[in-house]
C-alpha cells in the first residue's frame, strides 16, 4: 500500500458505528471514536467507501441504518447492544451485513463480564441470522473463539492513519527528560511498573524527570495512582504530571512533547497510544501484547529493569522512530488486505 496514493474505485460503502456520548462532535476523546476515525481515513484512502456513525443508543443506530440503506456492512465497535436488539436489526435489514467487532483481547474482557456474555450470545445469533457476524480486532481473540467454541469469528484489525510524511525522530539531547505512560488507569495497563522504569531511566541518564500520565477520569484503580504518587513523592529531580483527558488532536500534541513513552500492558488488542507516538516520532517501550511494534521496543511485562534498559536504548537510538513507523505501515498494509478480503465475501 502506498500511503499517499490516490483513492481507487469505492468497494463499500461501510458504516463504522461506535458508542459515543458526544455524538455530535466530529472527533471524540473516547478510544473507540479515535479508532473508528482512523479506520475511516484508511478505508477511504484505499478506495473503500466508509462513513462514521457516532451513536448513543440502538435507536440512533437504527435511524442511521434507515437513512442509509446503501451501507453494505455496518461494523459496530465493541459488544454493547443486547442480542435481542441485534436480532431485530438483522431481521429488519436483511441486505446489510451487521458485525460486532470486539475491541479488546480476552484479558481486558475480565473487567466487562457483560461483554463476554454478549460475545457468547453473538455466536448463537450467527447461527440464526446469516447477515450477522462476530469479529475481533485481535487475531488472538478471533483464533481463541474459533478454537474454543468452534464458532466463526472474523478478524478485523485496527488501523492507524499515517497521514503525513514520517516525522523527525525525538532524540533526547539532555535537559529535562519527559516520559509518558498514557491511557486508562487500570491495573492491566501496568502503570506502576512503567513509573518504576521511568525513575530508573532518569537515574541512568542522570536527568531530571517529568513523568506524564493520564488522570482526571475514574477507572476504578485508585490504588494504582496512589502507588505511583507514593513512589515519586519527595524526589527533588522528579515531577509527576497528571494530564487530564484531551480530545485526540490535543493529545497528539502532548504525545509529541515526550522523548519516550512506556506501554508495558499485560494485555492489548492494538494500543492507539503507541501508534500516536509513532505518528509523532516518539518511540515506546511496550510488552509483547502490542505485537505489531518493533521487536526491539519490547520488554518482559514484569521486569522493570528490562523495561528501563530498553527505554535507555531507544532514547539513545537514531533509528527507533523510523523502525516504529515502518512497523505500523506494515500493520496497516496487512489490515487493509484482511478487511478487503472480508468485505468482498458478501
Amino acid at each position: 500500500m502506498n500511503l499517499f496514493s490516490k483513492p481507487r474505485k469505492p468497494l463499500g460503502p461501510v458504516a463504522l458505528a461506535y458508542k459515543n456520548l458526544a455524538a455530535n462532535r466530529a472527533v471524540s476523546h473516547i478510544g473507540l471514536g479515535v479508532t473508528a476515525l482512523n479506520a475511516l481515513k484508511v478505508l477511504r484512502r484505499e478506495g473503500i467507501g466508509a462513513q462514521l456513525w457516532p451513536v448513543t443508543s440502538v435507536a440512533d443506530l437504527r435511524r442511521n441504518m434507515e437513512e442509509d440503506m446503501m451501507a453494505s456492512h455496518v461494523i459496530i465497535s465493541a459488544p454493547w447492544i443486547s442480542t435481542s436488539d441485534l436480532a431485530n436489526l438483522c431481521n429488519d435489514f436483511p441486505d446489510q451485513q451487521i458485525v460486532v467487532n470486539c475491541h479488546s483481547n480476552l484479558g481486558f474482557l475480565q473487567a466487562d463480564p457483560g461483554a463476554v456474555r454478549l460475545l457468547r450470545e453473538g455466536m448463537e445469533l450467527h447461527m440464526t441470522c446469516p447477515n450477522f457476524h462476530i469479529a475481533a480486532n485481535s487475531h488472538r481473540l478471533a483464533e481463541w473463539v474459533q478454537a474454543t467454541y468452534g464458532a466463526p469469528c472474523v478478524h478485523l484489525p485496527n488501523f492507524y492513519c499515517l497521514d503525513q510524511e514520517r516525522p523527525t525522530a525525538k532524540v533526547y539531547r539532555g535537559g529535562v527528560l519527559r516520559i509518558g505512560a498514557f491511557g486508562a488507569t487500570r491495573a492491566l495497563k501496568n502503570l506502576t511498573t512503567a513509573a518504576g522504569a521511568a525513575l530508573q531511566i532518569a537515574r541512568i541518564m542522570q536527568a531530571d524527570l517529568e513523568f506524564w500520565i493520564s488522570a482526571g477520569r475514574s477507572e476504578g484503580a485508585g490504588p494504582v495512582l496512589d502507588s505511583v504518587r507514593q513512589m515519586m513523592a519527595g524526589l527533588p529531580h522528579v515531577r509527576l504530571v497528571e494530564s487530564g483527558w484531551q480530545p485526540w488532536p490535543q493529545f497528539r500534541k502532548t504525545a509529541a512533547h515526550m522523548h519516550l513513552m512506556l506501554q508495558p500492558s499485560y494485555t492489548e488488542s492494538f494500543n492507539v497510544v503507541t501508534a500516536d507516538g509513532v505518528a509523532e516520532g516518539v518511540p515506546s517501550v511496550v510488552s509483547d501484547a502490542i505485537d505489531w511494534a518493533p521487536e526491539n521496543w519490547k520488554a518482559p511485562v514484569d521486569d522493570v529493569n528490562a523495561i528501563a534498559l530498553t527505554g535507555v536504548r531507544l532514547l539513545q537510538s537514531r533509528n527507533a522512530a523510523k523502525q516504529g513507523w515502518n512497523a505500523l505501515v506494515r500493520h496497516n498494509d496487512e489490515a487493509v488486505r484482511i478487511w478487503q478480503s472480508f468485505l468482498q465475501q458478501r
